[in-house]
């Protein structure tokens, strides 16, 4: 597998090694060690898939005190993976990673704990698959602005479809997050 570092620490882009014939192809989505190696620990504790429509945003969420590392991976279609750091002291707190993630190639985003997530499918449909470090607590999730000012995420949609939770999302500022540090 190739593993890409991105401008967040610990935001890593992962491309698995996939093994093609005439009969298709074959490939490993997680394996402990390999991915211990490159700085992926896990243990993961729970697998989520979601199939969106296209224009469909899902996020940003995080959870403040059972914060969730996710590996995230397409099974089909084609997303706008978003990952915003949320760690205080961080020095790329507020900042955001966005890539493209398809079926094929599969790529998959290691988002470590303390960053929040969403996407945003571009194709007709798309099927996330992700695996999480910590399981889902509805009493501690927090779910941020998709468009927040502060954050100035570039999404490639202009008027996504977002669940009603979603579209009551407050910006960070609003939430008790320190202020994001001007861009530089």
């Amino acid at each position: 597998m190739r593993v890409v570092p991105t401008p967040i620490e610990g935001v890593l882009l992962v491309e698995p090694k996939v093994f093609k014939d005439g009969r298709g192809f074959f490939l490993e989505t997680w394996h402990a060690q390999r991915y211990a190696d490159v700085g992926i620990p896990g243990p993961f504790v729970q697998d989520n898939r979601s199939r969106s429509v296209r224009g469909t945003l899902r996020g940003l969420h995080a959870q403040r005190k059972r914060p969730q590392g996710k590996l995230v991976s397409v099974v089909a279609g084609e997303i706008w993976d978003v990952a915003v750091d949320l760690r205080p002291g961080s020095p790329t707190y507020g900042r955001w990673f966005g890539a493209t993630l398809t079926a094929d190639p599969p790529l998959q985003l290691w988002i470590p704990a303390g960053l929040a997530h969403g996407f945003c499918v571009l194709s007709d449909t798309a099927d996330v698959e992700y695996k999480v470090t910590t399981p889902y607590d509805p009493s501690d999730e927090v779910r941020i602005a998709w468009h927040d000012p502060d954050l100035a995420i570039a999404w490639p949609v202009d008027d996504p479809a977002v669940s009603p939770k979603d579209a009551a999302a407050l910006p960070l500022a609003a939430q008790g997050f320190p202020p994001v540090p001007p861009r530089a």
